[in-house]
């Protein structure tokens, strides 16, 4: 079964920063793209950090506050205080960045976004940056026509997986919905063919009415 990777449906070539951007560069760059964080990329292409709208939040939140916390105040509350005084991408950045494989099925990085409370991942491949995914991303397979996720069906499911002969099924997609119809000739397979069309990018739902011949499951 062919599976779509993250690579079919990241943003490619993000905007970057180098290390040594300026404060105010960066906070411009976030509000004139309007993108909610940026990644820190040093001159061999290597991914440092990300500066995010919550990186840059501290300057604000503890304008002209000269005294630093006392030594009971919370990690976070003494990391957001230092942030206060930086001025560099270098300094603001988080690190290391949340990343995943360019070629990492979609499966896996919707349970990522979707569990793991991230808004967005980077996307390197050999090292390096090449794009970033966010939820809104994923969301997209789900705007595959309908003729797409019916040849997909017929081509990876019943041709290749299954090697059902075409004339014993029958496949409608109507808005991400497919119906399977027909009598393949093993139990085995009538069940695979609804499992394996569940996966198919884009599908919202199966309703698997295929028949059998033979009841291998005895």
């Amino acid at each position: 079964m062919r599976t779509l990777t993250v690579g079919a449906v990241m943003t490619r070539d993000p905007y970057v920063v180098s290390p040594e951007a300026e404060f105010k560069d960066v906070a411009v760059l976030l509000a004139q793209r309007e993108i909610s964080a940026v990644p820190v990329v040093g001159d061999d292409g290597t991914l440092l950090g990300v500066v995010s709208e919550a990186d840059l939040l501290p300057k604000e939140e503890y304008a002209g506050d000269q005294e630093p916390p006392s030594g009971f105040a919370r990690s976070r509350t003494k990391a957001a205080w230092h942030k206060a005084g930086a001025v560099r991408a270098r300094e603001l950045m988080t690190a290391p960045a949340q990343t995943v494989d360019v070629g990492e099925p979609l499966p896996a990085v919707a349970r990522r976004l979707g569990g793991g409370g991230l808004r967005r991942l980077f996307v390197l491949e050999n090292g390096k940056l090449v794009g970033v995914v966010a939820r809104r991303d994923l969301l997209g397979v789900f705007l595959r026509p309908d003729e797409q996720i019916k040849a997909d069906v017929e081509t990876e499911v019943f041709g290749k997986a299954l090697g059902a002969a075409p004339g014993c099924y029958s496949v409608t997609v109507h808005h991400g919905e497919v119906m399977l119809l027909g009598r393949l000739e093993y139990r085995s397979s009538a069940a695979a063919a609804g499992s394996l069309t569940a996966s198919v990018p884009g599908v919202v739902e199966v309703c698997n009415r295929l028949g059998y011949v033979w009841d291998d499951g005895r």
